[in-house]
């Protein structure tokens, strides 16, 4: 028969490594552990100093501190489970605070970031304290001790007459981060107990914490707490509207309720902080410290709105004391199949649902006057719509607002096409599906799918596009802009050389394969010996297209034309003989800023030379091209100046 102690489960010392030493990843998660220490021992008051050189931190607090024997049994015992072992003082702390310590493990994390720890700590008139190092624990492991033990510190090195005092030195520096300022805004938002209320402040280098330092409550515009629950709102200079939510459900347990508050910033953008990280996040905290680091990327709601969405939310329900602990070992997360979150998750998805439809609500009311009052012409247009019009014209608006771009110009670019798009669906009775789906990509293209109003659209966005590069073209004043604006826009508006080649494509494959034959060159040395400012390869309808541009001054001779055009369709010739295209169509055009003697001497031979190159090659001017262009589209020019008055405002805007 077996005996009682045939088998033991043991803990080897080298699993510090796995519970502490490198679990914690950030430094505002290691100072956590201790600051909670801290709130735990009733301290009123916790210091953080940080050198400024980044070679130790010091965490002070005035707290109750510890013995030489709570030091051992409670502080130096990994595991030590407060709640359940302390008789008096496990879950209340003496001040009444609950506790927010649960694993016994979050000493360890001191490791994360330093090699060597000093405690000191004096209880009831007695001082002492301890230096611990990593070196010294891998030791312990490798010489198989059954425990560390830390090194006692000399009286006279003792720093403290009340409370704890951590010292980190050896600092890992790339644990640092971003310093102070960083760490300000990341602990605030770790913490719901800071400040006068709750009889606990925390000061770094020095300045206390305050929840404007979390960064979110001063970017919100529209802002949401649950029940009875007012957050301070003295930072929320931007705040419009608010409203409270329910902070329950009906079915949960009479102790259980949601406390907090969630908001939306008026611009995503603004939710993304260098200092504090990502805001567009909703953290949630349980006993006043961060329990989940952002519980919004769990609700898997792609709605716009969510791009806006900013909080911090109290769920102490989800550590309660009688129920089993279901943080993970860092607590930045939990475990997601418990029931307590499943519930915390469907509270949020309904309480969201309504969020979000009066986020709209609000979005069309404010942007829409913010927008009008940004643009007189948006104004103008609004005013302009008959009345039965106006609801789909703001919630369009709205909605485009809400749209993130990086620059306002953007959004009034937006504006505008948006403007467009709804007079053409106004005159189909459909501007009620426009703006219902700005933000559904199927459902717009089908509104928008009419086949003469698309393409009249289409080909007016692309001939306004030309009128553009046109323009381009009636403020060149000196041959140096011909060949600059003609370098930009010839070779991928080939409709410049011919209005009928709408579209030309290029072959990456095929440029390669030509630069290796010598057609193309990147040598700047061999450009400035064959006068060439630039050349490409395109196709388009069939046919190869070789397009040399030549520098503005300079001259050239009909031969030196003749002899380059026929090398490269000798060298394109082999290479499409080899992809088994034995008769190509190709042409090579000349593009040059003066004319070359036959071109008023001797036409014909200037002709028979370019058919010999290939049969559709010749030369064209920068002159040319341009009052080519001009012609081509001088009606469209003549009509454009005609513009009715939406086109006026549109503008405008």
């Amino acid at each position: 028969m077996p005996t009682n102690d045939q088998y033991k489960m043991t803990v080897d010392l080298n699993v510090l490594d796995h519970l502490g030493i490198n679990l914690y990843s950030n430094i505002a998660a290691v100072l956590t552990e201790a600051v909670a220490n801290a709130w735990d021992a009733d301290a009123g008051i916790v210091e953080i100093g940080i050198d400024p050189d980044g070679k130790w931190i010091e965490i002070k607090d005035d707290g109750i501190g510890m013995s030489v024997d709570d030091m051992n049994k409670k502080y130096l015992r990994v595991g030590y489970r407060r709640r359940d072992e302390d008789q008096d003082f496990g879950r209340t702390t003496a001040k009444g605070r609950p506790v927010m310590g649960r694993k016994g493990l979050g000493k360890l994390s001191l490791f994360s970031i330093a090699k060597t720890i000093e405690v000191h700590s004096a209880k009831n008139g007695e001082s002492h304290g301890l230096r611990m190092t990593i070196d010294g624990i891998h030791k312990s492991v490798q010489d198989k001790e059954p425990f560390y033990s830390p090194e006692p510190l000399p009286k006279d090195q003792i720093q403290v007459n009340n409370g704890t005092v951590i010292s980190l030195n050896d600092i890992k520096r790339q644990r640092l981060g971003r310093g102070a300022k960083a760490l300000r805004k990341r602990l605030a938002r770790r913490f719901s107990v800071i400040g006068e209320a709750y009889g606990f402040k925390i000061l770094i280098d020095g300045l206390p914490l305050s929840t404007a330092d979390r960064g979110d409550l001063p970017m919100v515009q529209f802002l949401w707490n649950f029940g009875d629950d007012e957050p301070d709102l003295s930072s929320a200079g931007q705040l419009l509207e608010k409203e409270a939510l329910s902070n329950r459900l009906e079915a949960w347990d009479d102790d259980w309720k949601v406390g907090g508050w969630i908001g939306t910033a008026r611009l995503p953008k603004q939710l993304d902080s260098d200092d504090a990280g990502n805001l567009n996040s909703i953290v949630v905290f349980a006993r006043g410290r961060l329990f989940h680091e952002n519980i919004l990327d769990k609700l898997n709601d792609g709605r716009l709105y969510t791009k806006y969405l900013t909080g911090q939310i109290e769920a102490d329900f989800l550590d309660a004391d009688d129920a089993p602990d279901i943080a993970t070992s860092d607590r930045q997360r939990v475990q997601e199949d418990d029931p307590r979150y499943v519930q915390l998750i469907v509270f949020l998805k309904k309480q969201l649902t309504q969020v979000e439809r009066r986020w709209t609500e609000w979005r069309r009311l404010h942007e829409v006057e913010k927008a009008k009052e940004t643009s007189p012409a948006l104004a103008e247009w609004f005013a302009s719509l008959p009345e039965g019009f106006r609801k789909s014209a703001e919630t369009l608006i709205a909605k485009l607002s809400a749209l993130p771009v990086d620059q306002e110009e953007d959004r009034k670019l937006m504006y505008k096409h948006g403007i467009l798009a709804f007079e053409r669906m106004k005159l189909r009775g459909s501007t009620d599906e426009l703006a219902t789906n700005i933000h559904n990509i199927d459902k717009l293209l089908s509104i928008l799918a009419d086949r003469d109003a698309l393409e009249a659209s289409i080909y007016r966005d692309i001939v306004k596009s030309r009128l553009d590069a046109i323009k381009d073209f009636q403020e060149i004043v000196d041959d140096n802009a011909k060949e600059k604006i003609l370098q930009k826009y010839l070779f991928d508006h080939l409709w410049l050389l011919d209005p009928a080649w709408e579209r030309a494509t290029s072959s990456e494959i095929m440029e390669n394969r030509l630069t290796t034959e010598g057609v193309l060159t990147q040598d700047l040395t061999e450009k400035e010996k064959l006068g060439r400012v630039d050349i490409a390869y395109r196709t388009t309808a069939g046919k190869h297209v070789i397009v040399e541009l030549k520098r503005v001054k300079r001259r050239m001779k009909l031969l030196e034309l003749q002899e380059q055009g026929q090398t490269y369709v000798d060298k394109l010739m082999k290479i499409l003989l080899a992809q088994g295209d034995a008769t190509p169509n190709i042409e090579v055009i000349f593009v040059l800023g003066e004319p070359i003697d036959e071109e008023g001497a001797n036409p014909d031979r200037l002709k028979s030379s370019m058919t010999a190159i290939a049969p559709g090659s010749r030369i064209a001017h920068y002159d040319s091209l341009i009052k080519g262009a001009q012609e081509s589209y001088s009606e469209y020019l003549k009509k454009s100046k005609q513009l009715d008055k939406l086109e006026g405002i549109v503008d405008r805007i």
